[in-house]
């Protein structure tokens, strides 16, 4: 669980930031340090890819996985539950503490739902990888900053239910580890590292609209197609 910890104390550490200091931070600056990490998420989501042994595995994954989550609009489902919960607590609080709730929510559902927190936690409890949870961390401090010079206080308890919910998903990655082959695990880095140069083109260089969030079925379809192929070819 060491990239849920780091992305806790991100989180902690942009909330307060941005309670200083975060209104002097100009637009334009916000903007260029998320282009960079677009660019920089892209390249790893690259490098993951690289890993593959045979990238018509991953291509099956993308497809079919594209077409499930499409299917269950996995993305439209989480949009629609942050803008219920934004509308039940604007509706219901006011002053002082709707703000703290609003900011807590607010940033809750921001963090918890990216396919990144997903894909992040999975690779650090099958492998002890957290290079991926590290630059969520960098990103979620960032947008701490953002949140929290306007909401306050609130935005950094929302680093409890990242805790639990990437925590969770850790320590279920970790429980499966014995049946994950490593030629199982090639496949599925390299179908999230295809999700990572999405999330990179859309979510911050803003390049193309990707519903990523609609792929993520294909994680569990890769290892789950290579697992298949490994019982015809017995």
């Amino acid at each position: 669980m060491t990239g849920t910890f780091i992305n806790v104390i991100a989180i902690l550490i942009g909330s307060f930031i941005g309670m200083l200091c975060g209104p002097r931070l100009s637009d334009r600056l916000k903007s260029a340090l998320l282009s960079i990490m677009g660019i920089f998420t892209a390249a790893v989501g690259m490098e993951m890819f690289l890993k593959t042994e045979n990238m018509l595995i991953v291509l099956g994954a993308l497809v079919l996985g594209t077409v499930l989550g499409e299917w269950l609009k996995i993305e439209d489902w989480l949009q629609n539950l942050g803008v219920w919960i934004e509308k039940r607590i604007a509706g219901s609080s006011e002053g002082t503490s709707g703000r703290f709730v609003r900011g807590f929510l607010a940033a809750s559902v921001l963090y918890c739902t990216g396919p990144m927190a997903v894909l992040g936690s999975i690779s650090d409890g099958l492998t002890g990888d957290y290079l991926t949870l590290s630059i969520k961390s960098v990103l979620d401090g960032f947008l701490s900053i953002a949140f929290s010079s306007a909401l306050g206080i609130g935005v950094a308890f929302s680093a409890l239910p990242v805790f639990s919910y990437q925590g969770a998903i850790t320590l279920l990655a970790a429980q499966l580890n014995a049946i994950v082959s490593p030629a199982m695990m090639n496949e599925m880095t390299a179908t999230g590292g295809i999700l990572l140069i999405g999330i990179g083109i859309s979510s911050m260089l803003e390049l193309k609209k990707i519903r990523v969030g609609n792929v993520l079925p294909a994680l569990a379809i890769a290892p789950a197609i290579v697992y298949v192929l490994s019982l015809i070819t017995k």
